[in-house]
């Protein structure tokens, strides 16, 4: 294997060292570079020698540098290779059951040791070696994340449907004893993995503490496009509660005897059952919040924080916010609230029914521009329509079906703007709300100015 080089750092020790576009690097103190990762880690000590190929030539050169600074070598790819695919088809794969139509990076399936590490994606373990295990115990490649689901061995290759499913459970217990941190999470489906299997599941996970770290638990995620796909029963406020009632007996043992919840059930197990969301206190360091856990406590917490102690000009102005049925209830009673305090302030909120998607889906981040103009065609009560970061990609200018920010405007017969996720964030952006729309009022005819003057 080799890693080749696509750029390199300006007044970097590789170009010192003569580096360039289209080098292979090939291995370090004898060890080969087969990845990113590898890279990263060898390449971290002050000196060493680096084997590589250029113009056909191979050379050997002796690297000195400062302990910990970058080398100056860039790859295709973060990873420098491409990323790992899922060899697993999960009875609850949410990709599997996606509409067509959708880009074609949504459609690909990730189970890459190195994205956990990197970004804190799960991975299943069934892509991976005893060599690769020992490499992740030997670079310290932690904290590590990994959807488990069940530990019974036989039910993982069920809902896996991988036959390596079962046997690679055997690397938990290797990966804890080598000092690795395991955050892992849990997809439930009703009458599957939850019940017994889940009481089964928590013991053997509890008995890894402390390098278990955390251990989110989420409801099956069930759309329409299921065809020729296992059939999955969504939970009800019953079948919720009784899940919830298991996960939060563990919790409160983990909290009497580690100081800590360990096990996180995300915010849906609550909103399902209609129960109240625990305090902040139950979360911790809110370690599973990206898979839903705690993400409305915090929200609420920080949205009121943000408004007891803004102390910024808050002119009249008007605003519509979209989000998902599931987060709906939540974010009107944080706007009353907001509204109450300033009332030359209106927010008016729409709950989008996800009709893209259908099933049971109901959160913010799957909400898509066409069911938002469709359910919001002629229904605003302002001329700017504000949507949450977290249903646009990261260049924050597309949503899942494609329309873009713009276009949901020019649909509406609006501005639309982007605004934080966060509670505290969102708050500034409804109390400011007006400062941006001054902004591009004053963009616009600034354009408008210089186009009449080239008319002229």
């Amino acid at each position: 294997m080799a890693l080749y080089v696509t750029a390199v750092d300006e007044n970097s020790p590789a170009e010192r060292l003569g580096i360039s576009v289209g080098c292979a690097l090939l291995a370090i103190d004898g060890h080969p570079l087969n990845d990113a990762l590898d890279y990263q880690f060898y390449t971290t000590p002050a000196q060493f020698s680096l084997a590589l190929c250029e113009h056909e030539q191979h050379r050997t050169v002796q690297v000195e540098k400062g302990e910990y600074e970058p080398l100056g070598c860039n790859f295709k790819t973060y990873l420098g290779d491409e990323k790992h695919s899922c060899s697993n088809h999960c009875m609850f794969c949410f990709i599997d059951q996606l509409p067509p139509g959708m880009r074609e990076p949504l459609y690909f399936k990730d189970d890459d040791e190195r994205l956990s590490f990197l970004f804190g994606n799960y991975i299943t373990l069934t892509n991976l070696s005893e060599h690769e295990i020992d490499r992740i115990i030997q670079m310290h490649i932690s904290p590590i994340f990994v959807s488990v689901h069940t530990t019974n061995p036989e039910l993982r290759v069920r809902m896996l449907a991988n036959k390596r499913g079962g046997e690679v459970l055997k690397y938990l217990p290797k990966l804890a004893t080598g000092g690795i941190e395991l955050n892992c999470q849990l997809v439930l489906c009703r009458g599957i993995n939850d019940g017994d299997e889940l009481r089964r599941t928590l013991t053997d996970l509890l008995a890894l503490r402390p390098q278990v770290g955390s251990i989110a638990a989420v409801p099956a995620g069930v759309t329409d496009y299921r065809d020729k796909l296992y059939k999955l029963t969504p939970y009800d406020k019953e079948s919720a509660a009784a899940t919830l009632d298991i996960l939060e007996e563990f919790s409160m043992k983990c909290r009497a005897e580690y100081g800590r919840s360990v096990i996180y059930p995300s915010d849906e197990w609550y909103l399902t059952a209609e129960r109240e969301i625990p305090a902040a206190e139950f979360y911790d360091e809110f370690a599973q919040l990206e898979d839903g856990v705690g993400m409305w406590r915090q929200y609420h917490d920080t949205f009121l924080e943000e408004l007891e102690n803004y102390r910024g000009l808050v002119l009249p102005h008007s605003l519509d916010v979209v989000t998902g049925t599931l987060a709906a209830p939540l974010i009107e009673d944080c706007a009353n609230t907001l509204m109450q305090r300033y009332p030359q302030v209106k927010i008016s909120v729409h709950a989008i029914r996800n009709d893209y998607f259908g099933g049971n889906v109901s959160v913010a981040g799957l909400v898509t521009g066409t069911d938002i103009i469709k359910q919001c065609k002629d229904n605003l009560q302002s001329d700017t329509i504000a949507v949450p970061e977290v249903m646009l990609r990261d260049e924050k200018d597309c949503f899942l079906d494609d329309i873009t920010l713009s276009q949901l405007g020019e649909a509406l017969g609006c501005r639309a703007i982007c605004i934080p996720t966060d509670g505290a964030g969102c708050c500034r952006a409804y109390l400011s709300s007006h400062k941006r729309k001054m902004k591009l009022m004053k963009k616009e005819k600034k354009s408008l100015r210089m186009t009449q003057s080239f008319r002229i």
